[in-house]
């Protein structure tokens, strides 16, 4: 599920793995078994950057993250 906002990101977080399980790289496990994956719509443009090093800080910092987080995504985009 792509999401605009933080704001979005957390709501949906919370209210869809109720009941059920948090997982990484913004995926969680609904109260009935299926899987979601929450993403802010900024990560596809963040990951797909022509400059693999930004790229590539995305992705490590993306893969450590649970809930994914916009403010830590662009952060590890702008280092360098």
């Amino acid at each position: 599920m792509n999401c605009e906002t933080q704001q979005e990101v957390d709501d949906l977080w919370e209210k869809l793995s109720a009941g059920g399980s948090k997982d990484q790289s913004g995926w969680l496990t609904d109260r009935y078994g299926l899987s979601w994956q929450i993403v802010p719509t900024v990560l596809g443009t963040l990951l797909g950057d022509k400059d693999p090093e930004k790229a590539n800080r995305v992705m490590k910092v993306m893969l450590q993250m649970k809930k994914l987080d916009i403010k830590g995504l662009q952060q590890a985009y702008d280092q360098g």
